[in-house]
């Protein structure tokens, strides 16, 4: 096993926060949260990504899909059981998510991850194909991991 000063570092998009919480994803999150495990990968969550988690929440209770207990449970576990870091953001990844706004990729929440992995030195692992596509145009630093 690695030593955890030379580990993997990952910052999880919310997508695959969501299994914890109950919510399939599909494969596509199993195999990359399966592939971090194996590589026994620091891993980092953002509040940005439980403020999406809750609007997820919400659409469940609006389809009457919501599993209290579960929900509980699973932010629990992400929060709270050792397995995620939460991440602080600071104003470099405020600022950057603004002005990755101002290039034209219109989800802030993504903007906001991805500045602040880049600015924690971290791996973003994602399944947003359309952010790889912002990157590579605008010539941005590339650090996406999908699975």
């Amino acid at each position: 096993m690695r030593s955890r000063e030379h580990s993997l570092k990952v910052l999880l998009d919310t997508s695959f926060l969501l299994p914890s919480l109950g919510v399939d994803v599909g494969r596509e999150v199993a195999k990359g949260l399966r592939g971090l495990a194996e590589a026994d990968a620091e891993i980092f969550y953002s509040r940005f990504s439980v403020l999406e988690i809750l609007w997820v929440m919400a659409r469940l209770l609006r389809e009457g899909t919501f599993d209290g207990d579960r929900f509980s449970l699973g932010l629990r576990s992400v929060v709270d059981g050792g397995r995620y870091r939460a991440l602080e953001e600071d104003t470099y990844s405020y600022g950057e998510g603004l002005r990755l706004y101002r290039l034209g990729h219109r989800d802030m929440i993504d903007n906001i991850l991805y500045a602040s992995s880049l600015s924690h030195g971290l791996g973003f692992m994602t399944l947003d194909r359309e952010l790889g596509k912002f990157i590579g145009e605008k010539g941005l630093k590339d650090n996406l991991m999908f699975p």
